[in-house]
């Protein structure tokens, strides 16, 4: 057994402070995920806080060995506290030991659940990222948060074959970018997106 990686808890806590400050009337709103409106993005975190809960658990079902499907437009009427227990969830489940060894599957694939639990907090991080962007709040990742997954997004970097379906090219940022910034830049998003 391997000691724990990287921290959800940071990540999910800042998501979950988010959902208060999103209004019903948002759920139309654009994101800087261009094909998802915050409807959108509110029902594909829902889907995949139980896909990368299932992966760290060794679980095999509906919630992760099929890739997603394409998440509806109206979450349900419950969506924050739902949300808000999922996240709890999920970084409950990668933070025992055991989570981080052997393989792990999630929308379809499998990989070392070493790998799976960074694509699994990669996209809480930057899915939260486009959430605050979309309705006006702050976001401020944890430092070792953007370290650790600064390093795990830049390995693809200039591999866009490898990147196809998972992020458009890195954006150059700005000289003066923050760490934060650089991250989301390397995602293919631009870090000065604004509604």
């Amino acid at each position: 057994m391997t000691e724990p990686g990287a921290d959800f808890k940071p990540v999910t806590d800042l998501v979950a402070g988010l959902l208060a400050g999103v209004e019903d009337v948002q759920l139309a709103a654009a994101t800087p995920c261009e094909e998802y409106r915050v409807g959108h993005l509110v029902d594909h975190f829902l889907g995949l806080t139980l896909a990368f809960t299932a992966a760290a658990r060794g679980e095999r079902g509906p919630y992760n060995d099929a890739p997603p499907a394409a998440p509806s437009a109206a979450p349900p009427a419950n969506w924050r506290p739902l949300l808000a227990e999922r996240l709890q969830t999920l970084a409950d489940a990668w933070a025992e030991p055991s989570a981080w060894d052997g393989d792990a599957t999630a929308g379809g694939v499998t990989f070392p659940a070493a790998i799976m639990g960074l694509v699994g907090l990669n996209e809480v991080a930057v899915h939260g990222w486009d959430l605050a962007k979309a309705t006006g709040q702050p976001y401020d990742l944890d430092p070792a948060a953007i370290t650790t997954l600064t390093a795990f997004v830049a390995q693809d970097a200039d591999d866009q074959e490898a990147r196809n379906g998972i992020y458009a090219p890195p954006v150059a940022p700005a000289p003066d970018a923050t760490p934060q910034d650089r991250l989301i830049a390397l995602t293919g998003r631009d870090p000065g997106w604004s509604r």
